[in-house]
Protein backbone atom coordinates (compact mmCIF):
# COMPACT_ATOMS: atom_id res chain seq x y z
CA UNK A 1 0.00 0.00 0.00
CA UNK A 2 1.49 3.40 -0.93
CA UNK A 3 2.33 5.85 1.83
CA UNK A 4 -0.11 8.69 2.37
CA UNK A 5 0.56 12.37 3.00
CA UNK A 6 -1.30 14.80 5.20
CA UNK A 7 -2.36 18.26 4.05
CA UNK A 8 -1.48 21.06 6.46
CA UNK A 9 -3.87 22.89 8.73
CA UNK A 10 -3.38 25.92 10.95
CA UNK A 11 -4.82 27.65 13.96
CA UNK A 12 -5.23 31.28 12.92
CA UNK A 13 -5.77 34.64 14.62
CA UNK A 14 -6.57 38.14 13.43
CA UNK A 15 -3.62 39.75 15.25
CA UNK A 16 0.05 38.85 15.49
CA UNK A 17 0.29 39.69 19.21
CA UNK A 18 0.12 36.60 21.44
CA UNK A 19 -1.77 38.61 24.05
CA UNK A 20 -4.59 39.18 21.59
CA UNK A 21 -5.35 35.48 21.18
CA UNK A 22 -7.84 35.40 24.03
CA UNK A 23 -9.74 38.51 23.00
CA UNK A 24 -13.24 38.02 21.58
CA UNK A 25 -13.34 37.64 17.82
CA UNK A 26 -9.58 37.24 17.37
CA UNK A 27 -9.50 33.49 16.78
CA UNK A 28 -10.33 32.13 13.35
CA UNK A 29 -10.15 28.59 14.71
CA UNK A 30 -8.63 25.63 12.94
CA UNK A 31 -8.38 26.15 9.18
CA UNK A 32 -7.77 23.05 7.00
CA UNK A 33 -5.81 23.78 3.85
CA UNK A 34 -5.41 22.17 0.46
CA UNK A 35 -1.59 22.24 0.16
CA UNK A 36 -2.18 24.52 -2.84
CA UNK A 37 -0.68 27.81 -4.07
CA UNK A 38 -3.61 29.92 -2.82
CA UNK A 39 -3.51 28.80 0.83
CA UNK A 40 -1.58 31.82 2.17
CA UNK A 41 -3.67 34.29 0.19
CA UNK A 42 -6.83 32.63 1.47
CA UNK A 43 -5.67 32.99 5.08
CA UNK A 44 -4.78 36.64 4.53
CA UNK A 45 -8.18 37.31 2.97
CA UNK A 46 -9.82 35.68 6.01
CA UNK A 47 -8.03 38.21 8.19
CA UNK A 48 -5.27 35.94 9.53
CA UNK A 49 -2.21 37.79 10.76
CA UNK A 50 -0.80 34.93 12.83
CA UNK A 51 -0.94 31.20 12.14
CA UNK A 52 0.25 28.11 13.95
CA UNK A 53 1.08 24.98 11.95
CA UNK A 54 -0.58 21.77 13.07
CA UNK A 55 2.65 19.73 12.92
CA UNK A 56 6.39 20.19 12.68
CA UNK A 57 8.18 20.46 9.36
CA UNK A 58 10.15 17.22 9.44
CA UNK A 59 13.01 16.98 6.95
CA UNK A 60 14.81 14.36 9.06
CA UNK A 61 12.46 11.45 8.31
CA UNK A 62 13.35 9.68 5.05
CA UNK A 63 10.91 8.58 2.38
CA UNK A 64 8.79 10.17 -0.35
CA UNK A 65 5.65 10.62 1.79
CA UNK A 66 7.58 12.39 4.55
CA UNK A 67 9.29 14.60 1.96
CA UNK A 68 5.96 15.52 0.36
CA UNK A 69 4.41 16.42 3.71
CA UNK A 70 7.44 18.51 4.71
CA UNK A 71 7.50 20.39 1.41
CA UNK A 72 3.77 21.15 1.65
CA UNK A 73 4.30 22.74 5.06
CA UNK A 74 7.45 24.56 3.98
CA UNK A 75 5.53 26.00 1.03
CA UNK A 76 2.95 27.35 3.45
CA UNK A 77 5.61 28.88 5.71
CA UNK A 78 7.29 30.47 2.67
CA UNK A 79 4.05 31.90 1.31
CA UNK A 80 2.93 33.19 4.71
CA UNK A 81 6.34 34.81 5.17
CA UNK A 82 5.77 36.61 1.86
CA UNK A 83 2.37 37.79 3.15
CA UNK A 84 3.95 39.02 6.43
CA UNK A 85 1.71 36.66 8.41
CA UNK A 86 3.51 35.61 11.59
CA UNK A 87 4.00 31.83 11.63
CA UNK A 88 4.50 29.59 14.66
CA UNK A 89 6.18 26.40 13.44
CA UNK A 90 8.78 23.81 14.41
CA UNK A 91 11.59 22.39 12.28
CA UNK A 92 13.41 19.05 12.39
CA UNK A 93 16.53 18.76 10.21
CA UNK A 94 18.73 15.75 9.44
CA UNK A 95 21.80 15.99 11.67
CA UNK A 96 24.28 15.38 8.84
CA UNK A 97 23.04 18.42 6.87
CA UNK A 98 21.47 20.60 9.54
CA UNK A 99 24.29 23.11 9.94
CA UNK A 100 23.93 24.10 6.28
CA UNK A 101 20.19 23.59 5.87
CA UNK A 102 19.09 26.07 8.52
CA UNK A 103 21.04 28.80 6.70
CA UNK A 104 19.47 27.78 3.38
CA UNK A 105 16.04 28.19 5.03
CA UNK A 106 16.90 31.34 6.97
CA UNK A 107 14.85 33.63 4.67
CA UNK A 108 11.73 32.04 6.17
CA UNK A 109 10.26 33.26 9.43
CA UNK A 110 12.26 31.64 12.25
CA UNK A 111 10.72 28.51 13.79
CA UNK A 112 9.83 28.21 17.46
CA UNK A 113 12.07 25.16 17.85
CA UNK A 114 14.91 23.77 15.78
CA UNK A 115 16.42 20.29 16.05
CA UNK A 116 19.32 18.83 14.11
CA UNK A 117 22.21 21.35 14.19
CA UNK A 118 25.14 20.55 16.48
CA UNK A 119 24.37 23.73 18.44
CA UNK A 120 20.68 24.23 17.77
CA UNK A 121 20.24 27.03 20.33
CA UNK A 122 22.98 29.14 18.75
CA UNK A 123 21.65 28.46 15.24
CA UNK A 124 18.11 29.42 16.24
CA UNK A 125 19.31 32.59 17.96
CA UNK A 126 21.23 33.59 14.82
CA UNK A 127 18.20 32.87 12.65
CA UNK A 128 15.92 34.97 14.85
CA UNK A 129 18.25 37.94 15.22
CA UNK A 130 19.29 38.13 11.55
CA UNK A 131 15.96 37.51 9.87
CA UNK A 132 14.04 40.14 7.92
CA UNK A 133 11.58 40.16 5.04
CA UNK A 134 12.90 40.13 1.46
CA UNK A 135 15.99 38.12 2.36
CA UNK A 136 15.49 35.80 -0.63
CA UNK A 137 13.02 37.03 -3.22
CA UNK A 138 12.40 36.73 -6.93
CA UNK A 139 10.61 38.84 -9.47
CA UNK A 140 9.71 38.39 -13.10
CA UNK A 141 10.17 41.12 -15.68
CA UNK A 142 9.65 41.25 -19.44
CA UNK A 143 11.82 38.46 -20.80
CA UNK A 144 13.78 37.78 -17.61
CA UNK A 145 13.54 36.81 -13.98
CA UNK A 146 15.78 37.89 -11.13
CA UNK A 147 16.53 36.48 -7.69
CA UNK A 148 17.98 38.61 -4.89
CA UNK A 149 19.63 36.67 -2.09
CA UNK A 150 20.92 38.10 1.21
CA UNK A 151 21.03 34.87 3.23
CA UNK A 152 24.83 34.87 3.30
CA UNK A 153 25.29 38.46 4.47
CA UNK A 154 25.91 40.15 1.11
CA UNK A 155 23.56 40.78 -1.82
CA UNK A 156 23.77 38.14 -4.55
CA UNK A 157 21.83 38.60 -7.78
CA UNK A 158 20.89 35.83 -10.17
CA UNK A 159 19.32 36.88 -13.47
CA UNK A 160 18.02 34.47 -16.11
CA UNK A 161 16.65 35.24 -19.55
CA UNK A 162 16.34 31.62 -20.70
CA UNK A 163 12.61 31.18 -21.45
CA UNK A 164 12.68 27.71 -19.86
CA UNK A 165 13.20 29.13 -16.37
CA UNK A 166 9.63 30.33 -15.63
CA UNK A 167 8.23 26.90 -16.47
CA UNK A 168 10.89 25.19 -14.34
CA UNK A 169 10.15 27.46 -11.38
CA UNK A 170 6.42 26.86 -11.75
CA UNK A 171 7.10 23.13 -11.45
CA UNK A 172 9.45 23.55 -8.51
CA UNK A 173 7.20 25.96 -6.60
CA UNK A 174 5.31 23.22 -4.73
CA UNK A 175 8.04 20.60 -5.07
CA UNK A 176 8.70 18.48 -8.15
CA UNK A 177 10.67 15.38 -8.98
CA UNK A 178 14.12 16.33 -10.14
CA UNK A 179 13.61 14.29 -13.30
CA UNK A 180 10.72 16.60 -14.27
CA UNK A 181 12.94 19.70 -14.48
CA UNK A 182 15.65 20.30 -17.13
CA UNK A 183 18.87 18.95 -15.66
CA UNK A 184 21.00 21.99 -16.51
CA UNK A 185 18.52 24.39 -14.92
CA UNK A 186 18.16 22.29 -11.78
CA UNK A 187 21.93 22.00 -11.45
CA UNK A 188 22.39 25.75 -11.77
CA UNK A 189 19.65 26.54 -9.25
CA UNK A 190 21.03 23.94 -6.84
CA UNK A 191 24.53 25.41 -7.12
CA UNK A 192 23.10 28.78 -5.97
CA UNK A 193 21.15 27.12 -3.10
CA UNK A 194 17.85 28.21 -4.66
CA UNK A 195 16.24 24.77 -4.43
CA UNK A 196 15.95 22.37 -1.52
CA UNK A 197 16.23 18.64 -2.12
CA UNK A 198 14.09 16.28 -0.02
CA UNK A 199 14.09 12.64 -1.07
CA UNK A 200 13.29 12.76 -4.81
CA UNK A 201 11.69 16.23 -4.62
CA UNK A 202 13.24 19.58 -5.45
CA UNK A 203 11.53 22.67 -4.00
CA UNK A 204 11.80 26.36 -4.95
CA UNK A 205 13.07 28.43 -2.02
CA UNK A 206 12.60 32.13 -2.96
CA UNK A 207 9.26 33.88 -2.58
CA UNK A 208 7.61 36.70 -4.48
CA UNK A 209 7.23 39.42 -1.91
CA UNK A 210 3.78 40.92 -1.34
CA UNK A 211 4.56 43.13 1.68
CA UNK A 212 7.41 45.67 1.39
CA UNK A 213 9.20 46.95 4.49
CA UNK A 214 11.70 49.15 2.65
CA UNK A 215 11.84 51.31 -0.42
CA UNK A 216 12.10 49.27 -3.61
CA UNK A 217 15.56 50.71 -4.31
CA UNK A 218 16.83 49.38 -0.97
CA UNK A 219 15.57 45.80 -1.30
Amino acid sequence: MPATTTSPAVQAWRDHDTRARELPGMSLGRVPLAAAPGDAERLWAMGARRAELDAAVDLATPGPAAARTAIDRLSLVRDLTAQAVLVDWDLNLPADRADQLWKVLSHLQPPRTLTGPADADTALHAWRTRHYLCKLIWRRGPGFLQIRDRRWGDLRRFTADDPRYPAAIARLDRGARGADVPADILEELASEHLVLRADDLAWWLPYRVTRWLQEAMAV
